[in-house]
């Protein structure tokens, strides 16, 4: 029998972070959470930045918590969100705090980029990423007209789960996957692209080793070991991207599925061996990310429950219980009024709530009010907006896809996950909800050689949990409400 190993996993997002422990026994393994703590944008001097330091702090206190409570950790790993990085200097110091990707310096910026600097659809054709105004790229064009002095300075950058592994090793590396959201890096030869890269001013010396998911970067420093009372721990890039991680734990049997990353953002997309870049999947502005073992992630993000989210923290008359306030939801009658979750009025309103109802009024429609019927109007549009994206990955997939995995948080939606399955015709199946800690740890078992492949983890994670299954019905109302969406701007 083999001796059970514990894995630290640092796993941040947008608005919040957590340390994990995660224990495998050979044939299944099971998460503990160790610390939870908020990630607070920082807003000074016109823009928006994230705390690197408090970062660093928290996981520092998590690796405390582990060595008070003597658990014996075999390696750390780091993901995050993608796009952001850090600007370093010469002398290998942090030069500023990094400029979060909702930061209004990029809001026009993707034009100008076109205009003065490469034309759309090459950049498209070069990396396969979905155009939007925050990736990396575009946050260093407008780093550059303003020119900034911390990139001015830059001898590196470092992407977030990059800096934050370099914070405790001191060795610095360019993961894979986290560098592949950037819109700078070329799928088909998993190398940044040099013309691109000279359009921002950098050159591929400003940017670390490139590494593969399941590399060992190095060990705590001295610094780290004296300040948590931990030994040389050993740091592993695993899929810093933590939509990479995610999916590195699908629990799936084969390679005929789709995946649907849920939670601020909807993440739908496939699992391929070669990035997707042609005419249709530029058209529908699909991205080519990258995977774990040669994979591609070839998806599109949806806004997700940031509608939700966003609604929630304006309604001061709704349940605080997410169960009651969506059985108020359920009563409503379906499909009254609909709206597009991508269009852009729904990006960062001041008020959600207006934003929503004012849409239903441009677009003609009865306008919700109270949070039942907003709450109704966002699932329901959700799972027909989940229905248009799923049509454009089976005209593009090279293979049939038989079923939709749901992960992350969202994944605990009974109601929008059987809104899904009714609206795409196929069987949804839901969890792990905390499927980009398992990737995480996973992928340090595998830098371990405690597991061979994706498939191994993937039948460990399988056989760790149970799945919910969602059986479409309805079809007929559906179809004749995803008629009406179809129309809507």
């Amino acid at each position: 029998m083999k001796e059970n190993k514990c894995f630290f996993a640092v796993d941040l997002g947008a608005t919040s972070g957590r340390t994990i422990i995660g224990t495998l026994d050979g044939e299944t393994i099971r998460l503990e959470e160790l610390t939870r703590f908020d990630n607070h944008l920082i807003q000074t001097g016109g823009h928006f930045y994230w705390d690197i330091y408090a970062l660093y702090n928290e996981m520092i206190k998590g690796l405390r918590t582990a060595a008070q409570r003597h658990i014996n950790i075999c390696s750390i790993g780091i993901d995050t969100w993608g796009v952001d990085f850090v600007c370093v200097g010469k002398d290998g110091h942090l030069l500023r705090n990094p400029l979060a990707y909702r930061d209004p310096h990029t809001m026009g910026i993707m034009e100008e980029y076109f205009a003065e600097a490469m034309e759309k659809k090459k950049v498209y054709d070069i990396t396969g990423i979905q155009l939007m105004n925050f990736n990396s790229l575009f946050q260093l064009y407008a780093m550059r007209k303003n020119h900034n002095t911390a990139l001015e300075q830059a001898d590196k950058v470092l992407f977030v789960p990059d800096a934050l592994s370099y914070m405790l090793t001191g060795k610095m590396v360019c993961e894979y996957t986290i560098a592949s959201t950037s819109q700078m890096l070329d799928p088909r030869t998993k190398q940044l692209d040099d013309a691109l890269l000279g359009s921002v001013g950098l050159t591929k010396k400003h940017f670390a080793e490139m590494v593969l998911p399941a590399t060992i970067i190095g060990e705590l420093t001295k610094e780290v070991q004296e300040m948590t009372g931990l030994g040389a721990i050993p740091v592993v890039a695993v899929a810093g991207h933590d939509t990479g991680s995610a999916v590195a734990a699908v629990p799936a049997k084969d390679e005929h599925f789709a995946y649907l990353s849920s939670g601020t953002w909807s993440l739908m997309g496939i699992e391929t061996r070669d990035a997707i870049i042609n005419e249709e999947s530029y058209s529908c502005n699909f991205t080519n990310e990258g995977g774990i073992e040669g994979t591609t992630r070839f998806l599109k993000n949806i806004c997700g429950m940031w509608l939700y989210e966003r609604c929630r923290k304006e309604w001061t008359d709704a349940p605080a219980s997410h169960t009651e306030l969506q059985a108020e939801a359920m009563k409503q009658p379906a499909f009254v009024s609909l709206i597009n979750p991508d269009n852009p009025s729904f990006a960062n309103p001041s008020s959600m709530v207006k934003a929503i109802q004012d849409y239903c009024r441009d677009t003609k429609q009865p306008v919700p009010e109270g949070y039942a019927a907003i709450c109704r109007c966002i699932f329901d549009s959700l799972a027909l907006r989940y229905r248009q994206v799923f049509g454009y990955l089976k005209s593009m997939a090279p293979f049939p896809i038989e079923v939709l995995h749901i992960i992350g948080g969202g994944s605990l939606n009974n109601y929008l996950n059987q809104f899904t399955a009714d609206s795409i015709g196929i069987e949804v199946l839901a969890g792990p909800q905390e499927g980009t800690a398992l990737g995480n740890i996973m992928l340090q078992a595998k830098a371990q050689g405690e597991v061979s492949d994706i498939w191994e983890m993937r039948r460990i994670i399988a056989n760790s949990l149970e799945l919910k299954r969602f059986e479409p019905h309805h079809t007929a109302e559906w179809d004749e409400a995803y008629q009406r969406f179809v129309q809507l701007p």
